[in-house]
């Protein structure tokens, strides 16, 4: 438990959206919380399966017309780094909200302090994890599981292969943490979302999964996940209200789902 555990957060348990909507969500519960409402640890889904791009992705380096004959949906994530698949089954994601007067000023010290209980799920699902010890050179810079690997950020397997990337960003005086998790790897549509012709085998040397590490169940793992940020945050469980709903899917529709965002990192908002 963290001393954010004396604050209001609601555990909002593994639900399943697009990426236009899960985007969306996390930028409304962090306008929640900066209007005073509860902070909020929640896991979800991506459905069908998302390629979220990093805020400065080149579009260029991205195969739209694979996407859309896979029937994979394309948004692109307020956060920095490479492109990433979210396989409906294969990631698990969270997100953690809170104010950010309630965090530390430094980037990095938040960072750490919320990857605590990311950290502290790997162990619950016996997978050794932990930060990069050291760093290793990047094998394509567009995908955020193929870049450089760094140690002040990068969550690997105990066999220095990368299991769940994670990322930070500000929104309305709220700081959003939300990462993804690895429970089973599929390189070679992973790999397909992108432009350049990439080696499933470059790919299974640098990233690991829960099931590869640890075996266990999908839902185990989740389950897993949910409680350690519950009891991180000493949450209740809970669920959106009917205006967050609303203000999402209007928001997910004008920003997350839209060309001008997509396509030219131009928010319509």
């Amino acid at each position: 438990m963290t001393d954010l555990a004396a604050r209001e957060w609601r555990l909002i348990r593994e639900e399943a959206w697009d990426g236009p909507m899960n985007m969306a969500l996390d930028e409304i519960a962090a306008e929640t919380a900066a209007d005073g409402g509860p902070r909020t640890v929640r896991v979800y889904q991506w459905e069908p399966s998302t390629l979220s791009l990093g805020y400065r992705q080149d579009p260029a380096t991205i195969d739209w017309e694979y996407c859309e004959r896979e029937g994979i949906t394309v948004t692109r994530r307020p956060t920095g780094g490479g492109a990433i698949y979210h396989d409906t089954r294969g990631d698990i994601s969270y997100s953690i909200i809170a104010p950010a007067s309630e965090l530390p000023g430094k980037l990095l010290d938040a960072y750490e302090l919320l990857c605590e209980p990311i950290l502290d799920a790997f162990e619950g699902m016996g997978v050794d994890a932990g930060f990069a010890t050291e760093e290793r050179p990047k094998i394509y810079q567009p995908a955020c599981y193929l870049r450089e690997l760094n140690p002040a950020h990068d969550v690997v397997a105990g066999d220095g292969r990368k299991i769940s990337g994670n990322a930070q960003y500000r929104q309305r005086d709220s700081v959003i943490q939300h990462g993804s998790l690895t429970y089973e790897s599929r390189p070679s549509r992973h790999l397909s979302v992108f432009t350049a012709d990439l080696s499933p085998a470059s790919f299974r040397e640098r990233v690991t999964s829960i099931r590869e590490q640890a075996g266990g169940s999908r839902t185990d793992a989740v389950e897993t996940l949910e409680a350690t940020l519950g009891d991180w945050a000493d949450a209740t469980t809970g669920k959106w209200t009917e205006d967050e709903l609303a203000r999402a899917r209007e928001r997910a529709q004008t920003k997350y789902a839209s060309t001008d965002w997509n396509r030219d990192r131009v928010d319509p908002v």
